[in-house]
């Protein structure tokens, strides 16, 4: 990592008036765009822009917050269900170089149909 990516990265610094949640390897903050009430992003401390470049503590850590993170959502918010998403190379959507996973909570007639869930990804590929 460039020196200057760390610098210009607004996942590296969090405001602290942002975070949610938090542990040695990661912290949560609300999306800055999100998709339904109480979608957050959980976001390493390191900055590596893969979910597959995690080392073992920090796959174990993340998906902790994971877990806290959807019980403070079901105490807050109440949905119905979850997507959970992460987006690895251009190709497949990430825009920010720092790894993030969007927690989206899901609410009954938030969308008319939601079968096929993340598969929606290639909305022709949703419906099977």
């Amino acid at each position: 990592m460039h020196a200057l990516e760390r610098l210009t990265c607004i996942f590296c610094d969090p405001e602290p008036s942002s975070v949610l949640l938090q542990d040695e390897h990661g912290y949560v903050r609300f999306d800055g765009y999100p998709v339904t009430p109480g979608h957050v992003l959980i976001i390493p401390r390191r900055h590596i822009s893969s979910l597959f470049d995690l080392t073992d503590d920090e796959t174990r850590g993340l998906w902790q917050l994971v877990k806290e993170t959807k019980e403070a959502i079901d105490a807050r918010y109440h949905p119905d269900g979850y997507n959970l998403g992460v987006n690895v190379g251009e190709a497949a959507g990430q825009t920010i170089g720092h790894l993030h996973i969007h927690v989206i909570p899901r609410y009954r007639g938030d969308m008319k149909d939601p079968r096929g869930g993340v598969r929606g990804v290639i909305p022709e590929k949703q419906r099977y």
